[in-house]
């Protein structure tokens, strides 16, 4: 388990370290933070997309620094982050937290860090490790670390809608699934199989409107040349205005009125009056 040692004060205050320094703040002691090597700068962007993503999450952010007292600033990898406030460091630690440790990485500090957020009040942490067999750490308060594996699943309810895939956490494939499936989920979808799914029935459904127009107009075509045959058999004359009022008429009702009508009339004179 993660311990967190306090130290003597040191001469240095949160208030004045500037953002975008170099350096978190252990009890008024400096510690420089290296720049991230090539695997972990890639997998912390892909694990930061999943967070963000994800439809509980309001806010998330890459290296954000919390201060929670003027003489300590920590910067996890990646972390949720409030809603509101000023600029400047965010007060407090995060509820939730993620670690990358790769080449390099300095055990003690990291533990050290680990002690010091659960100490202050972050209630999950996770330690992605990039070296040796690829896996998750899992510290919380109290409790012993659990380790997931690859391939493997983590779920932080208070903070998270969803399960997160360990590979997510590294490998840009599985990053990007993960993050398709919660912004889906932030605009109504289950899936993407939810998206298809509602295409096939938008077609299916232009598909039986298409089919529904098309019998309609069949319909209108016959009432057409019926009016027609009607003209034709009881020798009312059809004029070229009256044949082309005939063709362009859409409306069924008007159509069967007009057949009712040529069945009855004398002439073919004022037949499509209305």
């Amino acid at each position: 388990m993660a311990t967190y040692k306090l130290f003597a004060p040191g001469p240095f205050r949160a208030s004045q370290l500037p953002p975008g320094s170099d350096y978190e703040l252990v009890d008024g002691h400096p510690r420089l933070c290296t720049p991230t090597g090539r695997d972990g700068a890639g997998a912390i962007l892909d694990g930061g997309s999943v967070i963000r993503s994800d439809p509980k999450v309001r806010r998330a952010g890459v290296d954000p620094g919390f201060a929670p007292d003027d003489l300590n600033v920590r910067a996890p990898d990646i972390a949720i982050i409030p809603e509101t406030g000023g600029p400047g460091w965010i007060p407090g630690v995060p509820g939730f937290a993620i670690e990358y440790a790769g080449v390099g990485q300095d055990e003690a500090d990291l533990q050290e860090k680990i002690g010091q957020l659960l100490a202050r009040g972050t209630k999950v942490l996770w330690v992605v490790r990039l070296v040796g067999p690829r896996r998750v750490e899992v510290y919380a308060p109290g409790e012993a670390v659990r380790i997931v594996s690859a391939g493997g699943h983590l779920e932080a309810p208070e903070f998270l809608a969803n399960p997160v895939p360990v590979d997510a956490l590294w490998d840009a494939e599985a990053a990007d699934r993960a993050t398709l499936s919660n912004l889906l989920q932030r605009f109504g979808y289950r899936d993407p199989e939810a998206i298809r799914q509602e295409g096939r029935e938008e077609g299916r459904e232009e598909g039986r409107e298409e089919g529904r127009e098309e019998g309609r107009e069949e319909g209108r075509e016959g009432l057409r040349a019926t009016l027609l045959a009607v003209l034709a058999a009881r020798k009312l004359v059809a004029t070229t205005e009256m044949t082309q009022r005939i063709a362009a008429e859409a409306d069924v009702g008007r159509l069967r009125g007009w057949i009712t009508r040529a069945a009855t009339a004398t002439h073919g004179h004022g037949l499509l009056d209305d």
